[in-house]
């Protein structure tokens, strides 16, 4: 996954210490001929299939980075409906040593235009998939979509207790 200059130069001068970071998850639906479905992109880091992510730039409101992140990695525009979730990830450590930390906003998201296509940069592979048929993916991104799926009027706050 590309990083943004913003965090090379904090670790140019912080070594692999544990950077906090605000980060953003797009959970787009659309409505599909055989019923509600959402994106998804394969990461061209692990392979793994997950809703569209990504790091929010400084001074950069979480929808617009949700939003651009979509347009980025998936070659579709959305509209954001409502912010779902806030939550913290887990502590991640890259193969490099560097540690972070993210709060998570995630957004559900409608679909308004553009078939989805891979950037070919930080995906592999970016479509719609029905809701009842989602390709395995990691705990912690099928919570992102359960969540948006569930559609709660208030947005859910701390971690996930199903």
């Amino acid at each position: 996954m590309a990083t943004p200059d913003f965090i090379v130069r904090q670790r140019a001068k912080l070594g692999h210490e544990l950077l906090w970071l605000s980060g953003t998850t797009a959970v787009v639906l659309r409505q599909g001929e055989d019923g509600l479905e959402t994106l998804l992109i394969r990461r061209s880091d692990n392979g793994l299939w997950c809703p569209v992510a990504g790091i929010i730039d400084p001074g950069e409101h979480p929808f617009q980075a949700a939003l651009r992140e979509v347009r980025e990695e998936a070659g579709v525009v959305a509209e954001v409906e409502r912010l779902a979730w806030v939550t913290i990830t887990d502590v991640i450590e890259y193969e490099n040593g560097d540690r972070t930390q993210y709060i998570d906003h995630i957004f559900r998201c409608q679909w308004l235009g553009g078939e989805p296509r891979p950037d070919h940069e930080e995906t592999t592979e970016a479509r719609f998939f029905p809701v009842d048929a989602l390709p395995p993916m990691a705990e912690k991104y099928a919570d992102r979509v359960r969540v948006v799926l569930e559609d709660r009027p208030e947005t859910r706050l701390g971690p996930y207790a199903g």
